[in-house]
């Protein structure tokens, strides 16, 4: 008998701490007392007032609160949860900071995470390593992320861009109406976030006022098991600065399961909000002494500061480029246009270089312009380097990406290039996470490139031959027009002249196969040019290893699909609305124009004519000689580039290699 009744009292221990893990409520009135919280970076508990501060007044750092328990879900739960919080944000400086959120995760782990306009929790590319879920009350403009003021709340799935977001604002069940609230005013803030099913709201209110009637966001298309890739989680509250800075404080805490089980926070209980003092107190004599002591040194570094920056700013100028006065731009004004060379404007590398973007004045209006920096080991071929940069700049056509100027500083050269907001073209063919582009954009972009190359070709002072024709090379507008850039392997050389070189440079799969023998020609880029043209109607780069060997090479299996009569089936699979008469002729002229033998290709000014319908494309089958066969160039095993910035003092033939070589990005 007292072994059945102590069977009976185990069993109603385990049936009680079963039921108190699967409700996992917590309130914190204060944080006077804290249990079962972890803390990392810069969040703190202040003891003598019981709050939990996030950030400071330093800039570039990162503060984490979770609460240290995962939150489990049984298999017979729904996946759901409430919770709410009391925050106060203040100002640290102008600008002052960039927010913070709460945030729901499937790992403490946020080991990738940057500070900025990241949170803590994100960096530019997302969140890779740790799935999260966060409601961001942000007081930062960021235009690549889509931010649509300095003053809003936001929904977040694995990226600072949100998928919702409001001005910060609430309603009013008793005017009836929205009412604005500044998050950065230092008044304590009330927030309140609950998802069921696949419904997620989020509500804001001062305190001392009731849950509003209305949320400020709802999203209903969030599955939190699909982002944890689970039912386990951690819950808890992130803040980040940058350059700017503000503090951030949690006042209180509460969080359940449920909606209907969510614990209430004692708002008596809550502690008051640190305010900056500006009560003056009388200085000793010592403190003075100290003070002085202080101004001196100060006063030493400033001196030290102001000989730096005269270094910073300094330039490599020789009497020989007074004539091109008008297209050098100084190096303060570039400096300062890209924020110091600042990461936030890191756009990405191009051959040779990294660049950034950057805003110029230009009379009363500013410019937006992409600032490549490229290093040189000395200055041998400098000055007809130079001039073959001001030769480039002299190309005016509506399909390139015009070169702005240059400047020269120590062992580094700077080129100034227009920019261009849709980044490049290739990120749209091969990032299925952008949207696709319709066929009707497709076919105005290779009619802007074929154009832009036939001038080259035909029309400009000299002969312009690219010999690195891609979709990675051509850059979008903001009407997204397509632009012809990147000149890093450009060749000019005088009308007549002979153009031949045995230096084989592009990028496997677009390279001709006379190229190792007879060396660049204008029917080298009609080649490259015919692989862009397949590239773009089949959405496929032009060498893909990881394909069956009947898909692997682009050329052959457009042949392939022409021989089964079925080169409609060669096209981009994303392409719903199109000419299929269209395709097919695209498909065609990309085989006729990468023709292994030389003389059997269109020149470019035939090109725009057969894509313009000014011209029917000749009569020619898939078995025609050197159609659909593959240049032995697509079937080496890297991609063979000029490996280094190189000046050439040979002045014959203009053989420089331009490095007007651009990468642009397109807002995240």
């Amino acid at each position: 008998m007292i072994r059945g009744l102590l069977l009976g009292i185990i069993w109603m221990i385990f049936c009680v701490c079963s039921s108190f893990q699967q409700e996992t409520p917590f309130v914190y009135n204060n944080f006077g007392h804290v249990d079962h919280l972890h803390l990392d970076g810069s969040a703190r508990i202040i003891p003598s007032g019981g709050i939990l501060q996030l950030t400071n007044a330093t800039n570039s750092q990162i503060g984490h609160v979770f609460y240290e328990k995962p939150i489990e879900f049984k298999s017979s739960e729904s996946v759901s949860f409430s919770t709410y919080f009391v925050c106060a944000l203040l100002p640290a400086g102008d600008p002052s900071g960039h927010g913070m959120t709460f945030f729901v995760s499937h790992s403490t782990d946020f080991k990738g995470a940057e500070a900025t306009r990241y949170f803590g929790i994100f960096n530019r590319n997302g969140s890779t390593s740790t799935r999260v879920l966060a409601v961001e009350l942000d007081t930062s403009l960021a235009s690549d992320v889509k931010d649509i003021s300095d003053n809003h709340v936001g929904i977040d799935v694995n990226s600072a861009e949100s998928i919702t977001s409001a001005n910060a604002s609430y309603f009013s069940d008793k005017e009836g109406k929205k009412i604005d609230i500044k998050l950065l005013s230092g008044d304590p803030i009330q927030v309140w976030v609950d998802y069921e099913g696949t419904t997620l709201n989020v509500s804001l209110a001062p305190l001392r006022n009731k849950k509003p009637s209305r949320p400020l966001l709802s999203s209903t298309s969030i599955n939190l098991t699909d982002i944890l890739q689970g039912r386990r989680m951690f819950v808890g509250f992130s803040g980040s600065t940058g350059s700017s800075m503000s503090y951030q404080y949690i006042l209180g805490w509460s969080f359940s399961k449920s909606m209907a089980s969510l614990p209430n926070i004692d708002i008596s209980k809550l502690p008051k909000v640190p305010h900056s003092s500006t009560k003056k107190k009388s200085t000793s004599p010592v403190l003075s002494v100290l003070l002085g002591l202080i101004a001196f040194i100060v006063l030493g570094i400033l001196v030290v500061a102001y000989l730096y920056r005269r270094n910073l700013y300094s330039e490599v100028r020789e009497e020989w480029e007074k004539e091109y006065g008008p297209i050098r731009y100084s190096y303060k004004s570039l400096y300062k246009a890209t924020k110091g060379f600042n990461r936030s404007e890191f756009l990405g590398r191009g051959g040779f270089g990294e660049v950034y973007k950057g805003t110029l004045p230009r009379s009363r209006e500013l410019r937006e312009v992409a600032v490549k920096r490229v290093s040189h080991d000395g200055e041998h071929g400098m000055k007809q380097f130079v001039a073959e940069i001001v030769s480039m700049r002299s190309l005016k056509h509506r399909s390139l990406v015009p070169l702005l100027g240059y400047c020269r500083r120590k062992h580094e050269l700077l080129l100034v290039s227009e920019y261009m907001p849709n980044g490049s073209l290739d990120h749209y063919l091969f990032n299925h996470d952008r949207l696709s582009l319709p066929w009707w954009r497709r076919l105005a972009i290779l009619r802007d490139i074929a154009s832009a190359l036939s001038y080259l070709h035909t029309e400009a002072d000299q002969v312009v031959i690219h010999r690195d024709i891609k979709a990675a090379n051509v850059m979008l507008d903001a009407e997204f027009n397509g632009r012809l850039g990147d000149f890093g392997m450009s060749r000019l050389y005088d009308r007549g002249a002979d153009p031949s070189t045995t230096a084989a440079v592009g990028t496997v799969g677009y390279m001709a196969p006379e190229l190792t023998t007879m060396g660049a020609s204008t029917g080298t880029d009609v080649y490259a040019f015919g692989v862009f043209l397949l590239e773009v109607t089949c959405g496929r780069r032009p060498v893909e290893p990881g394909l069956p060997e009947a898909k692997r090479f682009l050329i052959k299996w457009v042949s392939e699909c022409w021989k089964r009569s079925s080169l409609i089936d060669a096209r981009d699979p994303r392409l719903t609305e199109f000419s299929s008469q269209e395709v097919e002729k695209v498909l065609k002229l990309g085989l006729l124009c990468a023709n292994l033998a030389p003389d059997s290709r269109p020149a470019m000014e035939q090109v725009v004519q057969y894509l313009n319908g000014n011209l029917a494309l000749p009569e020619f089958w898939p078995n025609s000689p050197g159609i659909g066969v593959l240049s032995p160039m697509a079937l080496s095993p890297a991609p063979l580039v000029i490996p280094s910035l190189s000046f050439s003092s040979s002045s014959s033939n203009n053989s420089m290699f331009i490095t007007h070589s651009v990468l642009y990005g397109s807002g995240r």
